[in-house]
Formats: C-alpha cells, structure tokens, sequence
C-alpha cells in the first residue's frame, strides 16, 4: 500500500451510529477476493434503490437522492464522519477495500468496532477518534458549510480547516509509523527480510538433515 500523505479532503456527513460491515459492504459482494472494484457498491443498499448483485453495472442504477454520497457537494469527499461503534458487526475486511476503492482516506468517528479499526491499517486507511462534543461540531461545520474540507497531517497527528483552526488527534506510535512508511503486517514482515534470510541460511546449514529431501 501507499505512503500516507498529507491531503486536504472534503468532509462527507453519515450521521449514524453502529454503522456495521454488511451496510458498508452488503454480503453478496463478498464473493471476490480482490482488494478492488469496491467502490461503487460501498453502501450499497443506501445508495441505490435497487438491489445490487456482483459485476452489475452501476452507471444506471436508480440513486437515493437523500443519501449524503449522492449528494454533488460530497460526491467528491475523502474524509468520511461518522458517529460511534463505526465498523460494528461482521469481521469482513472488504469493508475497508470498498472504503478505500470509493476514495476515502481517514475516517472520523466517536469510536470504531476493534477488528474494522485494526483492518484499516492494514489498508491504508487513518481511522480518527474524537470526542463526541468535537464530532458533533464538525457535523454542524460540515452542514452548515458547503465544501467543508480538513487538512489531514499524520504525522503531526492533526486536523485543519479552512480557517486555521486545529484538532489534534491520538494515536499509536506503531500504527503511525507504519502508515507514514505505507507498510502492512507483510511489508513490516518484508523490512526484515535480511535477517531473516540470514536467519534461514545459518539454519539450514546447521541443521541439514531438516531440508533433505
């Protein structure tokens, strides 16, 4: 995956609680292994008015006009704000591959289900948690102000809008770490590839008979 940059974003407004897996990503989408072609089925059963079924073509699906993604002025968002228990429900990582595939970088909730929190780092996705008297004044900025956007700086940890004003958020050293430096569990595995084949060449030689074949 990507190094995480620092990005300005428009802010797109869910204004839910428990928002599980299967709305993020409904289960019949679940077939395919692939970590792309997500994104136009994120949401899929508020998005659209039908019901939507793997390798549809989407372009002329009926749209729920009132679902804040098919609303033009955040049609273009990358920062999702949600409220808490964000990700609850089943331990599917397609729900961070259809969030990732629609656009979204960081997502800012009150709080997140452990396993989906866990998932976005693993995908490149910076998961945010605020209080909840902040989330809810930037669902009133958000709202109130057409084309809000945030800039999101990882590595000084904050968030900026277009009048200077800061938050700044909490995080592990590790995740972040390892989201600046864009490596997953196997590319964090991958850094130490020296040692480890080292590791496998003394080992080998000192115990032959193991690799006799």
């Amino acid at each position: 995956m990507g190094k995480f940059q620092t990005f300005t974003g428009v802010v797109a407004p869910l204004n839910r609680a428990n928002i599980d897996t299967d709305a993020i990503i409904p289960k019949q989408f679940l077939k395919s292994i692939h970590r792309t072609g997500f994104g136009p089925n994120l949401f899929d059963e508020w998005r659209y008015l039908d019901h939507g079924e793997p390798g549809q073509d989407c372009s002329n699906r009926p749209l729920n006009q009132d679902f804040v993604l098919n609303q033009n002025r955040y049609k273009n968002a990358s920062i999702l704000l949600s409220r808490e228990n964000f990700g609850c429900g089943s331990s599917r990582e397609h729900a961070p591959w259809a969030l990732e595939d629609y656009g979204f970088k960081t997502i800012i909730a009150e709080s997140f289900a452990d396993i989906f929190y866990n998932n976005c780092f693993k995908n490149g996705i910076l998961p945010i948690t605020l209080d909840m008297e902040i989330i809810q004044s930037l669902f009133e900025k958000t709202e109130s102000e057409p084309g809000f956007a945030l800039i999101v700086n990882l590595d000084e940890q904050s968030l900026i809008d277009s009048s200077g004003n800061t938050l700044v958020f909490e995080l592990e050293k590790f995740r972040k770490d390892a989201l600046l430096k864009g490596l997953d569990e196997i590319g964090l595995t991958l850094a130490h590839e020296g040692v480890i084949r080292a590791f496998e060449t003394n080992h080998q030689k000192k115990y032959p008979w193991l690799f006799a074949t």
